[in-house]
């Protein structure tokens, strides 16, 4: 209903206000679902989050239709910090260094949340999952380092930047559980970076030799 063409909405103020009430919902129900993720891992209740967020289900499916729509949110300001480390590892002269600091970014954003790997990598594979834009991105981000590395001689030019993010994905769901199985961070990374055959040996594998 309208008042010499003016809508009686606009004067009350009544769909900015909705407008405002559904910003601070989503607001809330993303703050809640980081703390939880933070401390269950991905497969936190979203039940649990909806309800200490103070809304209901329908409205946080309504913000999040999937629990992978919420983890890409719950991901954005850690993607801030990785950025800030790729932009950190480029100042890096030495290109297999900044290679090198760039999958520790990469492994330690993957470790975000524990079971954060699994997701990513049904995103790597499922095109229209919210979490395959990131993982895209990713995936060129780590060609990027590992092309100036292999270019300067570096890194072995069969190794492709999928392969490598996969690897890296891999290592940082393994991450977690280090401690746990008797290794640490740097003994894994080391087998990654360097393998596991001497350099005589790799040579050999390379060039087909038995």
């Amino acid at each position: 209903m309208s008042t010499d063409g003016v809508s009686t909405d606009a004067v009350s103020g009544e769909p900015s206000r909705l407008r405002a009430d559904a910003r601070r919902n989503r607001e809330r129900i993303l703050r809640t679902a980081m703390r939880h993720f933070s401390q269950h891992g991905i497969d936190a209740s979203l039940d649990e989050i909806a309800r200490e967020a103070e809304v209901g289900a329908g409205t946080l499916y309504r913000h999040f239709p999937s629990r992978e729509a919420l983890l890409a949110a719950a991901l954005e300001e850690r993607q801030a910090a990785l950025l800030a480390g790729a932009q950190q590892a480029r100042e890096i002269s030495d290109a297999g260094a900044a290679l090198g600091a760039w999958l520790a970014s990469l492994q330690d954003y993957l470790r975000s949340f524990n079971g954060l790997p699994a997701p990513v990598l049904a995103a790597v594979k499922q095109q229209g999952s919210p979490l395959c834009l990131s993982c895209n991105a990713l995936v060129a981000l780590t060609g990027e380092f590992l092309d100036r590395a292999q270019q300067d001689g570096q890194a072995r030019r069969t190794v492709t930047a999928n392969e490598l993010f996969l690897s890296a994905l891999g290592l940082a769901w393994v991450l977690d559980r280090a401690e746990a199985c008797g290794t640490t961070r740097e003994a894994l990374e080391k087998v990654m970076a360097q393998g596991y055959l001497t350099p005589e040996r790799a040579e050999d594998v390379t060039h087909g030799g038995g």
